[in-house]
């Protein structure tokens, strides 16, 4: 990695704060919070080529592996009991939304470790059996959506209607807490991770119902504020950055882009110019935060922190893109470039300062969908499609396919983690460790 880029990881993690050395992938979206990984990751791979090993993860969940230290952390939901009824088919040859699926059956909440060396089980805990009251995406969907998180002494678990957990390392539980009942948007399930930061961790809860923000002691699961917001269903996390010698929650979403005091939960600013169902998570570089959303009235947001009140309109606004945006996957920014990859396959890379873009809504070599969000390492893009393909492509201003690497019969929804060298990959049946000697 060149000196911009050991540069720009060391901005990120100044603005993040809850990162460590010797944890190198505590979060979902990589050390920086952007989607970069410190050091390196592996170039080629296929079925018997550098898989160092694969083991079969049972039950379903879409959560991303993080690496802490010798071990790796995710979560799945298992079935306990017999499984309902098919829903009926859609009238009259329309097609169905696609959520609902999983509900009314019994599942254990499952929390795993793993050896990172070797993938054999370390420890394994049930946060709950319940029987969920709404079910989930079929084809994208799971009851273990929401990535774990850790501060690197304790790991913090999120299965949204079934509770927030918090557990040592080595699995004891120290506390939990119920966060009520939620309602999705068409039955789509839940899925958003919580924040953690300094003392504190934020869950955001955008539903159909009551929807809130709410800030808690990270020891012992008291609340340090709760906020009501005037949002629907969204799925982007909150993200915690620092600027101007004060600590602010963002977080996008549907009617307003907000910032809250993570102190004090006082709305320090808001922003309007997003769709519905608002997925990705904001990446930052020095005083530049974007966000986006891509489905209904799709839009790229570039906003520069330090403004107050309602920035709507204003110069806060740097710039904006409405081709292109990203509807689940989140984005990668690494010096000073964004890139953008939409569900089918279309990717961009923008100057993050101007909005220009370097290339726009690229197409990739094959036929593909992506739910993955990007990743980046020592130069290289990492992207996981649905089709069995993880393509690596070069960082930069050009567009350059440097390989595609191909296991067969998997299908990727969880974003890759990147630690000591190694790719973890989890697909709807497998967690795989991609080594290169």
């Amino acid at each position: 990695m060149g000196k911009t880029g050991i540069r720009g990881i060391a901005i990120a993690l100044a603005l993040s704060g809850a990162l460590t050395e010797g944890s190198p992938w505590r979060h979902w979206r990589g050390v920086d919070g952007n989607g970069n990984a410190a050091g390196g990751a592996p170039l080629q791979w296929g079925d018997g080529q550098n898989v160092k090993w694969k083991v079969k993860i049972p039950g379903r969940g879409n959560s991303s592996p993080i690496v802490v230290g010798d071990r790796i952390f995710l979560t799945t939901a298992i079935p306990t009991g017999a499984p309902p009824p098919p829903p009926s088919p859609p009238q009259d040859g329309q097609r169905g939304p696609g959520g609902g699926a999983g509900s009314l059956t019994e599942h254990k909440f499952v929390v795993m470790a793993l050896d990172r060396e070797t993938g054999r089980p370390v420890w394994e805990r049930t946060a709950i059996a319940s029987t969920p009251h709404e079910g989930y995406h079929r084809q994208y969907g799971s009851f273990a959506s929401a990535s774990p998180v850790s501060d690197g002494e304790r790991l913090y678990v999120f299965f949204g209607s079934r509770g927030l957990y918090c557990y040592d390392l080595d699995g004891e539980l120290l506390w939990k807490k119920d966060l009520g009942n939620f309602q999705m948007r068409l039955g789509f399930g839940e899925g958003v991770a919580p924040a953690v930061y300094g003392d504190a961790i934020v869950v955001n809860m955008d539903h159909e119902g009551d929807s809130f923000i709410v800030a808690m002691n990270k020891h012992n699961g008291e609340e340090l504020w709760r906020k009501a917001r005037d949002e629907r269903s969204n799925w982007s996390e909150p993200r915690v950055v620092e600027h101007g010698g004060r600590t602010q929650v963002i977080v996008s979403a549907e009617n307003r882009v907000r910032s809250y005091d993570l102190k004090t939960g006082e709305l320090i600013w808001e922003c309007g110019g997003l769709g519905g169902n608002v997925i990705p998570y904001p990446v930052v570089e020095e005083d530049i935060v974007v966000v986006m959303s891509g489905w209904r009235d799709a839009n790229m947001m570039a906003i520069r922190l330090g403004g107050e009140g309602d920035i709507t309109g204003s110069g806060r606004v740097v710039w904006t893109e409405e081709r292109g945006a990203a509807y689940t996957p989140s984005p990668v920014l690494s010096d000073g470039k964004l890139y953008v990859l939409s569900d089918r396959g279309l990717i961009s890379c923008f100057d993050v300062a101007t909005g220009k873009p370097y290339y726009h809504q690229q197409r990739l070599p094959g036929p593909y969908n992506f739910k993955a969000s990007l990743v980046a390492a020592d130069g290289r893009l990492y992207l996981a499609s649905e089709n069995e393909d993880v393509l690596v492509l070069k960082l930069g201003a050009e567009f350059e396919v440097l390989a595609t690497n191909k296991l067969r019969d998997a299908m990727f929804v969880a974003t890759p983690a990147i630690a000591h060298g190694d790719l973890f990959l989890r697909s709807q049946d497998h967690l795989y460790r991609i080594g290169q000697d």
